[in-house]
């Protein structure tokens, strides 16, 4: 019985263990990265509830609970046209893009 107790709880404890040990600026990496066509002089920007960070490579946000295509869209409205934007590493396609683009102001 003691041996079962045992495994369990070291069962228990290697399961946590990584989630403690998780470097804060990994669990902090954008999931959201844009580019926009012209140069972004903010470098903190506020779309509803998400922040994005610009700077020389573009900006970007973490992950969101809205939708990525309102996400662009939000982002246009303050930047302008995008060269890209992608989601966890996977650029939006021409189309997509340039329907995001087009609420730009």
């Amino acid at each position: 019985m003691r041996t079962i107790l045992s495994a369990s709880a070291v069962t228990i404890l290697s399961l946590a263990m990584p989630a403690m040990t998780v470097p804060a600026a990994a669990q902090s990496q954008a999931h959201y990265a844009a580019v926009p066509t012209i140069a972004v002089a903010a470098k903190k920007l506020v779309t509803r509830d998400t922040i994005w960070r610009c700077g020389e490579n573009g900006c970007r946000a973490p992950k969101s609970a809205m939708r990525p295509v309102i996400l662009c869209e939000l982002l246009v409205r303050e930047v302008g046209p995008l060269q890209s934007f992608s989601v966890a590493g996977t650029a939006f396609d021409a189309e997509a893009l340039t329907k995001c683009n087009a609420r730009a102001d």
